[in-house]
C-alpha cells in the first residue's frame, strides 16, 4: 500500500511505501479490545479511601447497658449503622493496571494502523516544522491539508508546534515513542510526519 506525502502548502510530494504488512482480515480484533481496556484501566487513580470499623475514631465502650433501657442493643459507636461508623466493604487504593504482552500491544498497534490506513485517514506531510507558534498559522495549515475534526498529530518535538496547537481543543500531539493503539483509535484523522511515521513503521516490523 502507497501513502500520498504532502507539503504544508497541501501539494503532493510523492508517495510513500507502507514496510509493515496491513492486517486484512479479522486478526487482532482481541488483541486491541485487551489493549485498550488495559490503557484506559491504568488511567484510572485508584485512589479512593474508605474507613472501616476498626479505622474510624471512638471507643470500644458500650453506649448502653444491654437490656432495660428499651432502646436497641447496641455495642459500639463504630457500628457501619450508626452516623459516624465505619463503611462495610468501602473501597480502598488500589492498583487498576493489567498486564498485556509486548507481541500483543504490537498486534494490537498493527491492526489499529492498518484499518485507519485502509480507512484513508492518515494524512501524510513530508515536515511540519512551523515559523513562528502563531495559533493563526496552524490554524490555517490544518485547513489547508483539510483536517476537520479531532486530529492527533505524530512529529517529533518541536516547541512552535506545540505552543501553537495548545489552544486548540480537538488537536492532540504524540510522538512516533509514545504512540499507542488508543491514540490511533480516537481521533477522526491521524497526521504523521515522514520522519515519525518511518519510526512507527520501525516499530511494528522489528523482530
Amino acid at each position: 500500500m502507497k501513502i500520498a506525502i504532502k507539503n504544508i502548502e497541501g501539494k503532493q510530494q510523492g508517495e510513500l511505501e507502507v514496510k509493515f504488512p496491513l492486517i486484512e482480515d479479522g486478526k487482532g480484533t482481541q488483541a486491541v479490545h485487551d489493549v485498550v481496556v488495559a490503557y484506559q484501566a491504568a488511567q484510572r487513580m485508584g485512589t479512593a479511601c474508605t474507613k472501616n470499623v476498626g479505622e474510624v475514631s471512638g471507643s470500644n465502650k458500650k453506649p448502653w447497658k444491654q437490656k432495660g433501657t428499651g432502646r436497641a442493643r447496641a455495642g459500639s459507636h463504630q457500628s457501619p449503622l450508626w452516623v459516624g461508623g465505619g463503611v462495610v466493604f468501602g473501597p480502598k487504593p488500589r492498583d487498576f493496571s493489567k498486564k498485556v504482552s509486548k507481541n500483543t500491544r504490537t498486534l494490537a498497534l498493527r491492526k489499529a494502523l492498518s484499518e485507519r490506513l485502509k480507512a484513508g485517514d492518515v494524512v501524510l506531510v513530508d515536515d511540519l516544522k512551523l515559523a513562528s507558534p502563531k495559533t493563526r498559522d496552524f490554524i490555517g495549515l490544518m485547513s489547508t491539508l483539510d483536517l476537520t475534526g479531532t486530529t492527533l498529530i505524530v512529529a517529533s518535538a518541536d516547541k512552535n508546534l506545540t505552543l501553537a496547537s495548545r489552544n486548540i481543543e480537538n488537536v492532540t500531539l504524540a510522538t512516533s515513542d509514545s504512540l499507542n493503539t488508543y491514540d490511533i483509535l480516537r481521533p477522526d484523522k491521524l497526521l504523521f510526519t515522514k520522519s515519525a511515521f518511518e519510526k512507527v513503521e520501525a516499530r511494528l516490523t522489528k523482530e
